[in-house]
């Protein structure tokens, strides 16, 4: 039966039986499948699939930081008067496991200005939780690496914003940036880790982001993530930076390239559009809503349409560092508090969380879009701009009209920060 099973899901999805095996043999494939199947368990099929808790929560560890990034989310300076405790912390590192919990990325603010984070983080690692981390690595010494490692941590994703010193510093607010988070890429890609750096693109670097990527391949890192900016937080001060939708397009083509062509870091997106402009390019269909790989064989495509598109409040959440649940770390809504409420009630009863995963209730050019269900949009990028988790991304060239109503000259401007 089991044969028949692995030959079945070989020739369905065109993935190899060994493949399929040695996934079964890791921990985190089997609690990730053991998440899908609850969840189906107690919603049925869905389309997109609801699972019975995040594959991955993001956790800002701490508000405190050593930098003052021009697009910080958190606004992070100084750590918050009621962080969650070690020993809450612990506690909630002990009910995200149990609730299925496959993936607990640390973020901040800077975690590692936390002196409890290790501890922490090795008590997520012996829960058999996957354990990332990051940080805008300047910390990041070849001793601090080893800690880290000893931590458990298996990836580390470190936020580089300019191809020099230049325009990274400029971005993080702090000089001398650059040189200390190149030295801590350096420093984790010589630990071992799966190493990413992390970029924003916004019209200050987008010219850059080919040299970026040179920088990413010479330092020998695994993947390089361009992040969609989201004018919150901090972002709402430069909200007139954000790059038009046939940039943002481009971009994507690019990065698809760069992946497809193999010779260097893996080139990824957190722009749900990939998967539509994978699919208008013809080449392939990405499975999750930052894939940019190569076309995909057999029926994988078939995947998408349940596990595609945003995953905001669907496939992840945030918790920040006061114990707030939040659907995304761009999108400052609050669904509550750990202190107060379980972790999966929460996750199951939050309205604006059941209404994220309704790809029914999407408003303009996403609405009525063929690719609803392998893309809908960037969530916080429509609640950033229009106050509404369903409105429209501004970013899609479907949705050029709302990007043009948002334009004063030829730069982007807030509704709230428009005069007149």
């Amino acid at each position: 039966m089991v044969g028949l099973t692995l030959r079945r899901s070989s020739d369905l999805f065109g993935v190899s039986e060994d493949d399929i095996k040695k996934g079964l043999s890791e921990t985190v494939f089997l609690r990730g499948l053991q998440n899908v199947l609850s969840g189906i368990a107690r919603y049925g099929i869905t389309m997109p699939q609801i699972v019975n808790a995040p594959f991955m929560v993001v956790w800002d560890f701490t508000h405190r930081c050593n930098l003052r990034c021009a697009h910080c989310y958190q606004d992070a300076q100084k750590a918050l008067p009621h962080e969650l405790d070690t020993d809450e912390a612990k506690r909630l590192v002990e009910e995200l496991a149990d609730a299925g919990v496959v993936v607990i990325a640390f973020s901040g603010g800077e975690p590692l200005m936390r002196k409890d984070f290790f501890e922490v983080a090795a008590h997520a690692h012996k829960h058999d939780i996957y354990v990332a981390l990051a940080s805008n690595g300047t910390l990041i010494t070849p001793e601090m690496a080893g800690r880290i490692k000893g931590a458990g941590v298996e990836y580390v994703e470190i936020s580089v914003d300019g191809k020099d010193a230049a325009s990274h510093d400029a971005m993080r607010g702090i000089p001398g940036a650059f040189d200390r988070t190149i030295a801590g890429v350096r420093n984790s890609v010589a630990a071992g880790f799966y190493t990413c750096i992390a970029t924003t693109v916004t019209r200050a670097n987008y010219a850059e982001v080919p040299d970026i990527y040179a920088l990413a391949s010479d330092l020998g890192v695994n993947r390089l993530m361009c992040f969609n900016f989201i004018p919150t937080g901090r972002g709402v001060d430069m909200a007139g930076q954000d790059i038009s939708p046939e940039e943002r397009r481009d971009l994507m083509r690019y990065l698809m390239a760069r992946t497809r062509e193999g010779k260097g870091p893996e080139a990824l997106t957190t722009a749900p559009q990939i998967a539509a402009v994978a699919v208008a390019d013809e080449k392939g269909v990405p499975v999750g809503h930052f894939y940019a790989g190569e076309a995909i064989e057999g029926k994988t495509g078939l995947l998408a349409d349940f596990i595609g598109g945003c995953g905001a409040g669907r496939l992840y959440c945030s918790i920040e560092p006061e114990g707030n649940v939040q659907p995304c770390v761009f999108m400052p809504i609050v669904v509550g508090n750990v202190r107060d409420t379980p972790f999966l009630e929460i996750w199951h009863s939050a309205e604006v969380l059941q209404k994220l995963r309704d790809r029914s209730l999407l408003s303009g050019a996403c609405a009525d879009c063929g690719n609803k269900y392998i893309c809908g949009g960037c969530r916080a990028r429509g609640w950033a701009y229009f106050g509404d988790i369903h409105a429209p991304d501004p970013g899609c060239i479907n949705n050029r009209d709302y990007w043009e109503s948002l334009l004063v000259g030829e730069v982007p401007v807030l509704p709230s920060q428009k005069k007149g």
